[in-house]
């Protein structure tokens, strides 16, 4: 059985996270290497940040190191995770997703990663159905404006049961959010 980690994993791109996957149970957030100066990752990051705290693993080469740079300035307490070079290299190609799964979790480890021994999971698909935010016409509509509200960003509603409970959002704060968008589309 794979070990939960609690913090989210900030990665460059979708075969580091098919890599980190493979290694442990955890929320991996892609930041698409360099475009994450141009994209709105460093504000959906912020939520998951302060309630989860993230772990920052970046390729070890040169692009990986500015992007590690960049997110540290943005996150200060953020735990640094490294895959050596020389066990993250594939036929020259640098990079986690060419990294042993031994390799990342060893990383992982290293970085001092939260293991989460109980998933406390508040938020269930018949809370989420309760609220409209699965299986109704304005689901998608309503999911939006709360990922936004929440700053967790859009989400299926697969994906925004997974966010509500992986990053410690109260029930309170939740309906709080949820009100606030209701009284705007209503």
């Amino acid at each position: 059985m794979k070990k939960r980690i609690k913090e989210i994993i900030v990665v460059e791109g979708k075969d580091d996270i098919s890599a980190v996957k493979a290694a442990v149970d955890a929320e991996v957030f892609q930041v698409n290497g360099h475009a994450v100066r141009k994209n709105q990752s460093i504000e959906k990051l912020k939520t998951a940040y302060e309630n989860k705290g993230l772990i920052i693993l970046t390729d070890a080469d040169y692009a990986g190191e500015e992007i590690r740079k960049y997110l540290n300035k943005h996150f200060p307490n953020a735990k640094n995770a490294y895959v050596p070079r020389k066990n993250s290299t594939k036929n020259e190609d640098i990079g986690v997703e060419n990294a042993k799964v031994e390799d990342i979790i060893l990383a992982l480890e290293k970085a001092r990663c939260n293991f989460e021994v109980k998933e406390n999971n508040i938020f269930t698909n018949d809370i989420l159905f309760e609220y409209g935010l699965i299986a109704k016409e304005n689901s998608f509509e309503l999911r939006e404006k709360l990922g936004n509200e929440l700053g967790i960003g859009y989400s299926n509603g697969k994906q925004l049961l997974s966010k509500l409970n992986k990053y410690n959002i109260s029930f309170e704060e939740f309906e709080m959010a949820y009100n606030k968008i209701k009284n705007i589309t209503d």
